[in-house]
């Protein structure tokens, strides 16, 4: 507890230091020492009733979203997850990812069940402390335990920079300008089937259904001639967004926690786990304003108010807007984005001249309807993979599941290529512990090594799609590579990469994680 004191104290002087607005906060943010606990409630964010797991400060103050976690560039994070799951119908077991974290020395706090922990156990909890040196952006926190953050267990995090070289553009950037774009089902998870369709969406936890009640929509307020930083977040499970606002066109001024140079746009393609920050300037004529995210599966378009959210300018009256959805003429090109800092990929800037080249083949099994990268399916060890590392196990022959682990080699560039147009396309691809460059971009022919997009979401596209990724091997740990349709990754579309192994077997988790495997193993089978 004096520990977490400690914490609270440094971090409170960065917190008064920030040069923000005041902030006009839907709800209070926690961060970057706080106590999270997952419980299960009733919710009903688009007008039907379901039980949902869902994160909160305390058991009767769970929402969805969860709470925004926010800290500072430079920080230590001590976030105590508490599992006070109790509801049989989903997994009551638990694990937190900390989307685009790099957890440089600190690969046990990454998340992912079996390959960096085992799972929470009801009753139970665990400390993840990391700190974050050298990253500031636009993140988000989700379960990773099987597709249990479906069942909502997704949050939104800001690691804010008080040195942003992009400061001069916004005015605001607070609590109030998050926007949050997920998928809702009607149903627990594990009972809906191996892929779903949503009900609904939600936009910052609130939405619609096709036929179902009008539910209130959120609100996203604002006043004229003020500009505004929205941080966009697609806590999605599966679908992806068109996302746009009548009669604003955005400014992109980050990609996935990484600066990039302005780019106007009056629409943006946003999949599952991919984060945008745009300026929104407020110049518009004092009225209402449709937000609109419009899926690629489940019901699309807006008829009566679905997929929906409002912008509203102070003084306009409270009323949903009558404004229509013009033709774009200028949407987001994935090729147009450019990071604002050292911009080359990493290596010999030629296809396949990396130190190490890799062809990721996806496949689908229809019989028993599973996924394969390379003819490998990933199942999920019944000891994760760092404990097998730290165990002694360094190569892939050694490293299980069989087929799955790839071994890495320390400081090399590594160049992965992934074909689209697999079953399920268009597949957005998550690798955890880095931030890579998109030298070949979905929809593009073009190889570009000089001035790359560098994100740690991509979509690899549809058939005659070649994306092509590039990074470097200085960040010891054993790295997830996933389909963010969380649906998929079920289904075993994953690998997982051995970085240094030799490194990470001198990484000292904490005595707590040792104990989370033989917890979860005592637990009854029928209670996951």
């Amino acid at each position: 507890m004096l520990l977490l004191t400690l914490f609270a104290l440094q971090s409170l002087p960065h917190i008064l230091a920030f040069p923000l607005r005041p902030p006009r906060a839907t709800g209070p943010a926690i961060g970057p020492v706080a106590s999270l606990t997952i419980a299960n409630k009733v919710i009903s964010p688009d007008g039907f009733n379901r039980s949902a797991v869902l994160a909160g400060t305390s058991q009767s103050n769970v929402a969805f979203p969860g709470p925004i976690i926010r800290g500072f560039k430079g920080d230590r994070f001590a976030l105590n997850v508490i599992d006070r799951l109790t509801d049989p119908s989903m997994l009551r077991s638990t694990s937190i990812h900390w989307h685009g974290m790099f957890q440089k020395g600190s690969s046990y706090a990454d998340g992912p069940v079996g390959v960096t922990q085992c799972p929470i156990v009801p009753g139970d909890s665990f400390l993840y402390d990391f700190r974050v040196p050298d990253q500031a952006g636009t993140f988000w926190y989700h379960s990773h335990y099987l597709s249990q953050y479906c069942d909502g267990l997704r949050g939104a995090m800001v690691i804010y920079d008080r040195n942003d070289p992009h400061r001069g553009l916004y005015d605001f950037d607070d609590e109030s300008t998050i926007i949050t774009v997920g998928d809702w089902y009607h149903g627990p998870a594990p009972s809906l089937g191996p892929v779903p369709t949503p009900a609904s969406t939600l936009i910052n936890g609130q939405g619609r259904y096709a036929g179902g009640p009008a539910a209130e929509l959120a609100v996203v307020n604002v006043v004229r001639n003020r500009r505004y930083r929205f941080r966009l977040i697609s806590i999605s499970c599966d679908p992806n967004f068109v996302f746009s606002i009548d009669g604003h066109p955005m400014i992109i001024i980050e990609v996935d926690g990484i600066n990039v140079q302005p780019l106007t746009v009056d629409s943006i393609q946003i999949f599952a786990g991919q984060r945008y920050s745009f300026v929104l300037h407020a110049n518009r004529p004092v009225d209402n304003y449709w937000i609109r995210a419009d899926p690629n599966l489940g019901t699309d378009g807006f008829a009566g108010g679905i997929n929906s959210a409002i912008l509203r300018y102070a003084g306009a009256p409270v009323r949903e807007p009558t404004t229509d959805r013009v033709p774009f003429n200028n949407p987001l090109l994935e090729t147009r984005l450019q990071p604002l800092n050292s911009p080359a990929a990493p290596g010999v800037a030629r296809v396949g001249a990396a130190d190490v080249n890799i062809n990721l083949d996806i496949g689908f099994l229809s019989n028993p309807g599973i996924f394969t990268v390379n003819n490998a399916t990933m199942t999920t060890p019944d000891v994760p993979v760092l404990l097998q590392i730290l165990s002694g196990a360094r190569t892939a022959q050694e490293l299980l599941p069989a087929g799955s682990v790839y071994a890495l080699p320390r400081n090399k560039v590594i160049e992965l290529s992934i074909p689209g147009g697999s079953t399920g396309s268009p597949h957005p691809i998550h690798l955890h512990g880095h931030a890579f460059s998109v030298v070949r971009s979905a929809g593009s022919s073009t190889y570009n090594y000089n001035n790359p997009v560098k994100r740690d979401v991509v979509n690899v596209g549809g058939a005659g799609d070649n994306v092509t990724i590039r990074f470097t091997t200085d960040n010891p740990g054993p790295w997830i590579l996933h389909c963010h349709i969380d649906w998929h990754m079920v289904l075993g579309l994953s690998v997982v990469f051995a970085e240094d192994a030799p490194a990470v077997a001198n990484q000292d988790p904490p005595p707590s994680w040792d104990q989370l495997c033989p917890k979860f193993d005592r637990l009854p089978a029928e209670d996951p």
